[in-house]
């Protein structure tokens, strides 16, 4: 009889570090569930490549700073694939501004996508996930590093590591751990755009193991949280930054 594969959702993972996850939880045995907010070619891409491995996967349209859209994606997830026992939360922006130079709107976009929608997930997943599931939220190092225009950004990752602590403690009885990864700088588009070879290098420069960090060794840490060695790692936050901070 074959063994029926574990399911994890992954918001934000059509590209960079969110698909690097989903590269490595399907090579690890997961059926995945790929959510994406608007590059719907991306994830059919990495859907695509994932099935011609060999692995189960979807891929999901759906905004998770709304409600509705998360609670419409968790169905549809049980729906195609059964039910979640992994939830991983990657989706997010970076827009980075003096605070003083921040609009509402901006700051309202950063809380919505970063803060609000890990809270529409972790809400849902306390009653739709698996016992004995795993939730891991992207958190980052920046929160110790205290870089000028990183105010708002911070506070909404700040708010997601404070989740996380609680969060374990609340789901008390269900055998689910929830723990966070804060990565450093990692080479991905999202950190790249922008930023000047110098600026780059700097950042590089930073970790006293002097490089980047590389998307599959962030996936590879929010594995072990996800895979049998890391069930004994609860409400904490890792930080996976080559010692930056």
């Amino acid at each position: 009889m074959t063994a029926i594969s574990q399911i994890a959702l992954i918001t934000g993972a059509s590209r960079g570090i969110g698909a690097s996850i989903a590269r490595r939880l399907a090579r690890d045995g997961f059926a995945i569930a790929i959510n994406y907010a608007s590059n719907a070619a991306e994830a059919d891409a990495l859907v695509a490549e994932l099935v011609q491995a060999g692995a189960s996967a979807i891929a999901i349209q759906a905004d998770v700073s709304k409600a509705e859209q998360v609670q419409a994606m968790f169905a549809t997830v049980e729906e195609k694939l059964g039910k979640i026992d992994v939830l991983v939360n990657n989706a997010g922006i970076l827009k980075t501004a003096p605070l003083a130079q921040t609009s509402d709107d901006l700051y309202a976009l950063n809380f919505a996508i970063n803060t609000q929608g890990v809270f529409n997930t972790l809400r849902e997943a306390a009653t739709r996930l698996n016992e004995g599931g795993r939730i891991i939220n992207l958190s980052s190092t920046t929160l110790a590093l205290n870089l000028p225009g990183y105010a708002i950004y911070n506070g909404t990752k700040a708010a997601v590591e404070a989740f996380t602590r609680v969060f374990a403690r609340e789901l008390r009885g269900r055998r689910i751990t929830v723990n966070a990864v804060a990565p450093g700088p990692v080479a991905t588009d999202l950190f790249l755009n922008g930023k000047t070879e110098e600026q780059i290098q700097t950042f590089a420069k930073m970790p006293p193991l002097e490089r980047l960090g590389q998307p599959d060794d962030i996936a590879a840490v929010v594995a072990f949280l996800a895979g049998k060695d890391g069930a004994w790692v609860n409400g904490q936050v890792l930080r996976a930054n080559g010692g930056v901070a």
